[in-house]
């Protein structure tokens, strides 16, 4: 009797690394059943559909369409609606992705109704509790009977918060698969000619926490930062709706230097085209410190912590902290030759989905 498993995506992040686990799964069909549900915490179309074309993945076999919200009414209504598909599914095994909202409501209800939870991403962390990110990572690792990490920071943190070491696997990073996976379609992206930039002469911009966008004086600081940085090189900036909505509340757009590219979110391609051939990326992002890694791009990460510090310690990323003058004066080092020299984490290698779908058929099929 096969195996049913029910995969969980809920924003961005969760399609990159769910994509290259459901081609493994799609070539194991006699032994397991892979199904998707997409809780609908990202609602736009440009941050969720256009990537489930993108990724090849099937349409999901289940849509909660929860999105928008307070933390605790998303968190709320995704747990409503999850249980039902639980309860109707019945399957052996749930996995949920990263440290979103989604992560660790579908954990939760995994849990109150017995059914085993593989984590994808698990043990990072960033130590700081203002992050909501934080308390969706260390409750779903608590939760979770099965935790694959990315990077040795991942095994150090469990073990000192005292999970059993056989619950922990290390595997490598599955948004890298990706990465690798669509690596030569990213490179005939026509990007950089539909935004009139050349390779190598502008910097990739993306901002979206809540510390540095939502409230008017952070945005002024970023306004202004922004239009420093393009007085240096063009900035191409996709901005992630929840940075656009507080700039148009704020009516601040108009006050954007001619010499920043203005666009909405990008698809996942040409995303990573803009990231390979830029001079230089700056961002608040997670996911970004390590793409950017993988592609030896230079990389500014404007907060104060990371759960990510491989990509700091050998990666081309650097925690620059919030202070935006700070910001500009690397930006310049890097414009002027100074670049970071990075290499390549352990086992960033394209092949961790693959390490992780054997584990998990080992565990269930054994």
């Amino acid at each position: 009797m096969r195996k049913k498993i029910v995969s969980v995506v809920g924003a961005r992040p969760n399609f990159i690394k769910i994509a290259p686990l459901h081609k493994a799964f799609s070539e194991m069909t006699e032994i397991i059943s892979h199904k998707i549900c997409h809780t609908g915490q990202h609602f736009d179309k440009k941050m969720s559909d256009v990537f489930f074309t993108e990724l090849e993945l099937p349409k999901p076999d289940y849509f909660l369409g929860v999105s928008g919200g307070s933390h605790a009414q998303q968190t709320a209504q995704i747990i409503l609606e999850f249980e039902k598909v639980l309860l109707f599914e019945k399957p052996d095994l749930v996995i949920v992705v990263g440290d979103v909202n989604s992560t660790m409501a579908c954990a939760l209800v995994a849990s109150k109704l017995n059914v085993p939870i593989a984590h994808i991403e698990a043990g990072l962390r960033s130590f700081d509790r203002e992050m909501p990110e934080e308390t969706n990572r260390k409750i779903t690792d608590v939760l979770s009977d099965y935790l694959f990490v990315t990077e040795q920071c991942g095994i150090d943190n469990l073990l000192k918060e005292g999970v059993d070491e056989q619950k922990i696997f290390f595997v490598g990073n599955v948004m890298i698969d990706s990465l690798y996976n669509y690596l030569p379609q990213a490179k005939r992206s026509p990007i950089c000619k539909e935004l009139s930039i050349k390779p190598e002469d502008y910097i990739l911009v993306t901002f979206h926490r809540p510390s540095n966008v939502d409230d008017f004086e952070s945005l002024v600081q970023l306004q202004n930062f922004l239009n420093k940085l393009s007085e240096l090189k063009t900035v191409v900036f996709p901005i992630h709706p929840r940075t656009r909505s507080n700039f148009e509340k704020h009516c601040l757009m108009n006050g954007l230097n001619t010499n920043i590219r203005l666009t909405d979110p990008i698809g996942y391609i040409d995303f990573i085209a803009l990231q390979l051939h830029a001079l230089l990326v700056i961002t608040d992002s997670g996911g970004i410190q390590e793409e950017t890694t993988a592609l030896n791009v230079q990389c500014l990460t404007v907060r104060n912590n990371t759960e990510r510090p491989v990509t700091v310690e050998i990666g081309t990323n650097q925690l620059i902290g919030t202070n935006y003058d700070r910001v500009i004066e690397e930006s310049i080092k890097i414009i002027n030759g100074q670049l970071k020299t990075g290499s390549l984490p352990y086992l960033w290698d394209g092949k961790s989905a693959s390490r992780i779908a054997g584990i998990i058929i080992n565990k269930l099929v054994s």
